[in-house]
């Protein structure tokens, strides 16, 4: 019989824990928090300083009897829920239910799921850390108020099922104003004037662009200032005046953190936070690895730290003097300082045993926990690495007293980048742009030489606003400015995608009209929850509550004095406000009304305008543009219960034809169905639609098709 018992937070962490500790441990999970604040009522005792009303978490009485039960029997409990506020309160709820003394050496953590990492946690159990429980209560707490006493507001005067959230809010004013700042963007215009050139008596050409008369730079505004150039140049000689050889050094990437891993992610993966953070989760929980049962294969996954601990950095740099050579090794550690308020007992995202390479997990792992643990395994050994070096040249070419500018740069020593590229966002915020890393060639040029023009490109262009946000630039904005922790960009994003505030447009989030409303109605009555400043000095008095330096209960009482004041104010000043239904050009085939859009827990769907009198319903149908290869009805976009796109025929039942893959352009050649398309790295697989016909082809993915995909 078990003489010790540990209780974790998931099932996943039993049998990756349970693999490293012999039959004396017995290994529960609590299936997150057991006790919460209840969901029909705020759940907070205003007027007896915020004090919470804590119940067990609906549906759990079972599970918490059986924890109370295998409590009695052992000699210790040892709380091991994840590293940070979140897992220190479950650890203490459990504690409070299980009988425990939370001052007594209970808590065990580990920053990774290996045999070591845990028989070192369960030699060293520590007091449950109240300072981390308090800054947990303090949000918790905070957000119920803002939530609970806005969200009815706004079911009175808008319309039921809306929320007000402290962090959301912000997200979404970031997304309204940056939508604002594009509907309002005036364009301006200017001109590019680049010189074509060679040396004399090459075919090798190069680009240099137009600067200025002289050393100064000139704009050129409209077509009148080109043509003055042109009228200027037009038969005159190309010189090299200048030429300046040097050397570019570019630093390896820093370990990923919360943030980063997210936006690189969504960058060269296509993943939303939502989908990176559920891979990121199972690859640190465990995954079951042929041959060597369940491994935690990656550090905790929500941190703001950069720190590596000694141990893996030194291995690190032994794999990477083994695989690429010493001159590869990063040789001294860069001084660089976590961000204020960052969690330094965390370490940065890693993998938890470099031997253990993403190819020889391969076959272990799903198609996204592949992607994301090469991603993390890439970054990580990229950090240890030397700097790239580029060879640079930058020449000043005179024709007329004006001058074109030439730039060249060509990699001397790959550095790190023999193993990693970072992700950049290109010029609409939507990711996979080139990054400075591409090589831009030119010839060896001297001083004196006299070029030839192959050619002049005159070029009109207009300025561009701000893009959108993406995901990524949500989540790197969020992080600069202080808004929210690791634990809480995802949840964000998700929450104010799921009650309709915003939408996506490819990778794109812009704000939809019920979004805008409820901005409008916080930005003017509740200044405060949507500023930016306000909500990161608020994260900044939870990191002092985590300090120790601050009371939780005072942050309460400092917040809700003013914050009764204006909701008190709003409650009167507002008016109700009518959003009118979207309406569709569908018939309701019950009492013939245009039937209108509404948004539910599972998006978008058709309602008829007439409720209550008329309850007719249905999910919006969108055509493929393609007929069924078996019945040669429609083929429709359909969706799976976990929201994965797929197409099928209109008569399903009847006509059972459904498909995974997209459909494409391309029409079979030998039966005329149409053939749909899946994307393999840089091809397209095209396949016959027709169960019956074998016709199947590849062919290249072009960038706009790279672009489109997620």
């Amino acid at each position: 019989m078990a003489n010790y018992l540990i209780i974790v937070e998931s099932p996943a962490k039993t049998k990756t824990i349970g693999k490293f500790l012999g039959s004396n441990y017995k290994i529960e999970a609590s299936m997150g928090h057991i006790r919460d604040l209840p969901k029909s009522t705020i759940g907070v005792d205003i007027e007896n300083d915020f004090k919470p009303k804590y119940i067990s978490v609906k549906g759990k009485g079972d599970l918490i009897k059986s924890l109370k039960k295998a409590a009695k029997g052992v000699k210790k409990v040892y709380l091991a829920t994840d590293p940070d506020r979140e897992g220190e309160a479950i650890s203490w709820h459990l504690a409070n239910i299980l009988a425990i003394n939370e001052k007594e050496p209970c808590r065990i953590s580990f920053n990774e799921i290996t045999k070591d990492a845990v028989k070192n946690a369960i030699k060293e159990p520590r007091a449950i850390n109240m300072n981390l429980v308090d800054a947990q209560q303090a949000r918790r707490v905070l957000d119920r108020i803002v939530g609970y006493k806005i969200s009815p507001l706004l079911w009175k005067k808008v319309k039921k099922g809306l929320s007000a959230g402290r962090v959301q809010s912000v997200a979404l004013k970031l997304i309204c104003d940056r939508e604002e700042e594009i509907e309002n963007f005036i364009p301006e215009e200017y001109w590019t004037l680049n010189a074509k050139l060679s040396k004399k008596g090459e075919k090798q050409t190069f680009e240099a662009k137009y600067f200025g008369k002289g050393n100064k730079k000139t704009e050129l505004s409209n077509a009148d200032d080109v043509e003055k150039v042109l009228k200027e140049i037009t038969g005159k000689d190309y010189k090299v005046d200048k030429v300046k050889i040097g050397e570019k050094k570019k630093a390896s990437p820093l370990p990923f953190i919360t943030s980063t891993l997210q936006q690189d992610a969504a960058r060269k993966l296509g993943y939303t936070t939502k989908k990176t953070m559920i891979a990121a989760q199972q690859l640190y929980e465990g995954i079951n690895i042929k041959n060597m049962g369940h491994v935690g294969l990656i550090t905790y996954m929500r941190t703001d730290s950069v720190r590596i601990a000694n141990e893996p950095k030194e291995k690190a740099r032994e794999y990477i003097t083994q695989k690429y050579g010493d001159e590869f090794v990063l040789k001294e550690d860069r001084k660089i300082k976590n961000k204020a308020g960052a969690q330094d007992a965390h370490e940065a995202i890693r993998p938890s045993d470099i031997e253990l390479t993403p190819e020889s997990l391969k076959d272990s792992l799903t198609n996204d926990q592949y992607k994301l643990y090469k991603l993390i395994y890439e970054r990580f050994i990229a950090s240890q690495m030397s700097s790239a070096v580029y060879d640079t040249v930058n020449a000043d070419i005179g024709v007329a007293g004006h001058i074109f500018k030439a730039a060249g740069s060509k990699i001397k020593f790959k550095g790190f980048m023999a193993v990693y590229t970072e992700g950049k966002d290109d010029s609409t915020g939507n990711g996979n742009a080139e990054t400075d890393d591409k090589e831009m060639a030119i010839p060896k040029l001297t001083e004196g030489e006299s070029l030839d023009l192959k050619g002049l490109e005159k070029k009109q262009n207009f300025t561009q606003p701000n893009p959108r946000y993406t995901e990524a630039t949500l989540v790197k904005t969020l992080e600069e400015e202080g808004i929210g922790r690791p634990s809480t960009y995802a949840p964000t994003i998700g929450t104010i995608l799921a009650r309709g505030y915003v939408t996506k447009e490819k990778k794109s989030i812009l704000p939809t009209e019920l979004g805008k409303i409820v901005f409008d109605i916080m930005k003017n009555n509740f200044s405060d929850i949507v500023d930016v400043k306000f909500t990161a000095q608020m994260e900044n008095k939870l990191d002092s509550v985590e300090m120790g330096d601050k009371q939780w209960e005072e942050i309460l009482r400092e917040f809700y004095g003013p914050f009764e004041k204006t909701l008190t104010k709003a409650e009167q000043e507002i008016e109700k406000i009518k959003i009118k239904d979207e309406e569709s050009d569908v018939i309701c085939e019950k009492c013939g009304r245009n039937m209108v859009y509404k948004i539910g827990r599972f998006g978008k769907f058709l309602a008829c305008p007439g409720f209550p009198e008329c309850r007719n319903a249905k999910p919006i149908i969108e055509e493929a543009g393609v007929t069924c290869p078996l019945c040669k009805g429609k083929v429709l976009y359909k969706k799976s219960k976990k929201g994965k796109r797929y197409i099928g025929c209109e008569n399903n039942p009847t006509c059972e034809y459904m498909s995974w893959d997209m459909p494409s352009k391309e029409v079979c050649k030998k039966c005329g169905n149409f053939m749909s398309q899946k994307y393999s790295g840089k091809k397209i697989i095209l396949k016959c639609s027709s169960p019956e016909c074998d016709n199947e082809m590849q062919k290249d993915r072009s960038s706009e098709e790279s672009k489109d995909d997620e």
